[in-house]
């Protein structure tokens, strides 16, 4: 029995699975980031998750192919290296860390991607993407992240940075992003839009939450059904573009906020489908929800180095 080790690093938690060639998990595990403490200190959370996957494999009678990471950050495809990081990580940016696995783990082939590139793998090989040879991958999360999958493989781009769906910009001269620009769509469509809109709208506190705004829309809340659906109103304004650019068959949105299905999703559709030109809406795309919740990153990045690419 084959299978590798897929890890995914966020900021708060590095989650990690082995996972067989038939997708069958054999085991994961979660532990704290503890990512104050710096890139080298996240490399050495690695190391023991590494040793554990070894000993887990052999026990289970699995042969251990390798192993497959997923990142926040930039992540240069050529040299396995985090070209960029965002504040969640500090002194992860530089760190050679498809090497500096490879040497730990006594040669296993290893393989780093971003993060999101490895949840559309997950979600295309297990989860709302199977069903489909190309569809684009958004999450709403901190930010916004996406991830081209076509022919069951991530479309990086030149250097492997494709995929920085939440810094199109939306709005000219709009609010300042965390990248340095101004009007980019997370800034309008992410998670942390949405409370601040919330807020805005002068919502209670208890009520700023997602999920305790899809609650109390869903009771007839009239003031957190307006916020949803002007929350709805700027994520479609993204989504409408990358179908005019990409002329998927569907997009599969991901993040803790596709949780909430049909009740986001009625939203989304309705206001994006509205936006296309009405060669896109013939057929409609698919607007599905993701269907692995958390462990689409480990389960992608175990299938990254499956697949050798």
């Amino acid at each position: 029995m084959h299978a590798a080790l897929g890890i995914d690093i966020g900021g708060t938690n590095i989650k990690s699975g082995v996972v067989t060639a038939e997708g069958q998990v054999l085991f994961s595990r979660t532990v704290p980031t503890a990512a104050d403490n710096g890139g080298e200190s996240v490399l050495g959370r690695l190391l023991p998750l590494v040793e554990e996957a070894v000993a887990v494999s052999a026990g289970a009678g699995a042969q251990l192919g390798g192993i497959g990471v997923g990142t926040a950050g930039q992540v240069n495809k050529h040299s396995g290296r985090i070209a960029g990081a965002t504040g969640n990580l500090p002194g992860w940016a530089g760190i050679a860390l498809a090497e500096r696995l490879g040497e730990a783990s006594g040669g296993l082939p290893v393989a780093v991607d971003n993060d999101v590139n490895m949840i559309a793998l997950g979600e295309s090989w297990l989860g709302a993407g199977a069903k489909y040879g190309e569809f684009l991958c958004v999450a709403l999360g901190t930010g916004i992240g996406g991830c081209r999958i076509k022919d069951g493989a991530a479309d990086h781009g030149r250097d492997g940075y494709a995929g920085e769906l939440g810094h199109m910009i939306v709005q000219m001269d709009g609010l300042p992003c965390t990248c340095g620009g101004r009007g980019c769509w997370e800034q309008y469509a992410s998670v942390p839009a949405l409370i601040r809109l919330a807020r805005e709208r002068g919502l209670p506190e208890v009520l700023t939450s997602p999920i305790a705004l899809f609650a109390a829309a869903d009771d007839g809340d009239a003031a957190a059904a307006d916020v949803l659906d002007v929350y709805a109103e700027r994520l479609s304004v993204g989504l409408a573009g990358l179908i005019h650019i990409f002329n998927p068959p569907a997009i599969v949105l991901g993040g803790a906020i596709s949780a909430q299905g049909e009740a986001l999703l009625d939203r989304v559709r309705a206001r994006t489908f509205a936006k296309v030109m009405p060669v896109f809406r013939d057929p409609a795309v698919d607007i599905v929800a993701a269907e692995l919740g958390g462990r689409a990153g480990f389960i992608g990045a175990a299938r990254r180095i499956m697949q050798g690419r």
